[in-house]
């Protein structure tokens, strides 16, 4: 098992990679389960897979599991569920001294991330994370938010679990498209701080798609170690550090915006094709070469992942793509800042940016074939 610690000023925790941890849970997670019964919160999909386990360790060990089952998929991460969640959390008595379980992808991280938020101004949580991509991104760090009619994730908060457990275990109950949405995170860390593992995702994204348990250990744990790092030095987003980390989301974000937060593009799937487009922005821009965005877009397309725009058949132009942005979240003063390339490994914040001149650059990205 790797242990990696999330250092942040006075309240650092652990991110644990490894095998059987849900298995031994109980054991896990230790003093922070301080009453009998243990609230946890997870998806339909997730249930089936593995409530017998986490039933199993916890009531071996004097817990009683206390269950809320929702509905898998983004629609989770909405004002409705989230005052369903709040109120079952309240019949529960969860006090600010508890912990929430938070068993399940990015959905579920974070919409019981941003509850325990908000009960009582602040409860703890512990994040279970099922997915690749909540695994080595969205389970660490802290971010939590639900979405709104306006956008994606712009009613949140910072708010860092007390433990991460993932369980390597989880990753066989994924369909493939799951895990190559997962496997676009991976490959990020590697496009925008660490070309040297870069490189290894080029070598080895097959083997983690594939399942071996070594390839994915690695995987993760470094993806993991890249996050603690940029978490650590820039925990709420103020120096521009934890900014890198949304390579390809700006670009991604209204490309789900476009195809309606849906299962037509899922999230990961958003984010590597944001990727390919901020590489062929960056290169458009005269930042980095033809031959490195190339380079980007071939390793994101060999994994399967979407890396051309016109392949999702949308009915719009860049204008209304552009459009999307304008609610991003990162916009600040009326200026929307773009992550990215000086090279492969090389990101930056880009705060010229011109959303007509994006919009012109996705026109042509629509033509693309």
């Amino acid at each position: 098992m790797a242990v990696i610690p999330v250092e942040l000023a006075g309240r650092s925790y652990e991110v644990r990679v490894g095998s059987e941890l849900l298995a031994d849970l109980a054991a896990q997670c230790g003093p922070l389960l301080r009453k009998k019964r243990v609230p946890i919160v997870t998806d339909n999909n997730v249930e089936r897979h593995w409530r017998e386990t986490v039933d199993g360790s916890l009531a071996a060990a004097g817990f009683e599991p206390r269950w809320m089952i929702l509905e898998s998929g983004e629609g989770a991460k909405s004002w409705t569920v989230l005052e369903r969640l709040m109120d079952w959390l309240l019949a529960e008595e969860v006090e600010r001294g508890d912990h929430v379980l938070a068993l399940g992808g990015g959905v579920i991280g974070d919409l019981t991330g941003f509850a325990a938020a908000i009960l009582k101004r602040g409860c703890g949580f512990i994040q279970l994370p099922t997915t690749l991509l909540a695994q080595v991104d969205s389970s660490v760090g802290g971010k939590t938010a639900i979405n709104t009619s306006a956008g994606k994730n712009l009613v949140g908060a910072f708010h860092q679990p007390s433990l991460v457990l993932a369980d390597l275990d989880a990753l066989t109950t994924l369909p493939a498209r799951e895990m190559g949405a997962g496997y676009a995170e991976v490959i990020k860390y590697g496009i925008l701080g660490d070309r040297a593992f870069f490189d290894w995702c080029e070598a080895n994204g097959g083997a983690v798609l594939a399942g071996d348990r070594a390839a994915q250990e690695y995987a993760v744990t470094e993806s993991v170690k890249a996050k603690a790092r940029i978490v650590a030095e820039d925990e709420r987003e103020t120096t521009g550090a934890r900014a890198l980390l949304n390579l390809g989301h700006t670009f991604g974000h209204a490309l789900e915006a476009q195809t309606g937060f849906s299962d037509r593009l899922l999230h990961g799937e958003a984010v590597a094709l944001g990727m390919v487009l901020a590489a062929r922005y960056s290169a458009r821009r005269g930042y980095i070469s033809e031959a490195d965005a190339q380079r980007v877009a071939m390793a994101i397309g060999s994994a399967g992942l979407p890396s051309e725009v016109a392949t999702l058949g949308l009915n719009c132009n860049g204008q209304a793509l552009a459009a999307h942005m304008l609610h991003d979240k990162k916009m600040d003063a009326g200026t929307l800042p773009f992550v990215l390339l000086h090279g492969i490994g090389e990101a930056f914040l880009d705060k010229q940016v011109v959303l007509a001149d994006v919009a012109e650059f996705l026109d042509r990205e629509l033509e693309r074939r």
